[in-house]
C-alpha cells in the first residue's frame, strides 16, 4: 500500500504556555527567508477555530503549523504534493520537516522558550482517504511499515502504538516513546538509520 501526503505531528509540552500570536511574525520571516525546503507563500490564522489548525504556514509542496486538532497542540508538517521514493522515504521526509521546524521554533527567542517538543509523542496521519482509507485492513496492512519507521526514529527504545479507528477520519497512528527524546535526538536517529530526502 502506497503512502502519500504524509502528515507528522510532534506534541508539545506545556501547551497552555505557548503564545500562538508570536508564531505569525516568525512564519512571515520564514517566508521572506525561504527557510524550509518547500516554497513558502502565506500564513493563515485559525486560532478562532476551537481545537483547530492553529497557525498555518502555507507552502506549495507542504504546510507547517502549530496545530491544536483534538486539543493536542503540536508542530505539524503536512505534505501536499506527491513525493517519489518508497513509504519509508516519505515518512522520513515528513519527520525531517517537522523536526527541523520544531528545532527552529524551540530556538527562536520570540517564543520565549515556551515551545518544546514533549519528548515522547509523535503522530502520523495519512491525508489521502482514497489511497489509504481508515479501515482495519489498511491499519493491518501498514502496521509493519509504521513499526519499521518508528523503530528507526526511536532507536532501540520501546514505544507504544495506538491507531485511530474512526472511519470518517484520516488514518492515524500515535507513537508514545517510553524514553524522553529531544528533537535533536530524533533527527540524529533519523540520519543514522533512515533514508532522508530533504529536498522538495
Amino acid at each position: 500500500m502506497e503512502l502519500q501526503h504524509v502528515n507528522l505531528k510532534l506534541l508539545l509540552g506545556n501547551p497552555d504556555g505557548v503564545d500562538l500570536e508570536a508564531l505569525i511574525p516568525i512564519f512571515h520571516d520564514w517566508i521572506q527567508d525561504q527557510t524550509c525546503e518547500e516554497v513558502l507563500v502565506d500564513v493563515t490564522d485559525y486560532r478562532h477555530v476551537h481545537s483547530g489548525p492553529g497557525i498555518v504556514l502555507i507552502g506549495h509542496e507542504g504546510n507547517y503549523s502549530v496545530d491544536n486538532t483534538d486539543g493536542r497542540l503540536g508542530v505539524r508538517y503536512n505534505r501536499k504534493s506527491v513525493l517519489e521514493g518508497n513509504n519509508q522515504d516519505r515518512l522520513a521526509q515528513a519527520a525531517w520537516a517537522a523536526l527541523t521546524a520544531c528545532q527552529r521554533l524551540e530556538a527562536d527567542p520570540r517564543m520565549g522558550r515556551t515551545l518544546r517538543f514533549n519528548g515522547k509523542d509523535v503522530e502520523v496521519l495519512i491525508n489521502d482517504r482514497l489511497l489509504v482509507p481508515n479501515t482495519s485492513a489498511s491499519r493491518e496492512g501498514l502496521d509493519a511499515e509504521f513499526r519499521l519507521f518508528f523503530n528507526g526514529l526511536f532507536g532501540e527504545e520501546r514505544y507504544d502504538l495506538t491507531y485511530g479507528d474512526e472511519p470518517r477520519r484520516l488514518l492515524s497512528v500515535a507513537a508514545e516513546a517510553l524514553h524522553t527524546f529531544s528533537a535533536s535526538d530524533l533527527l540524529n536517529n533519523l540520519c543514522g538509520v533512515l533514508p532522508i530526502e530533504t529536498t522538495s
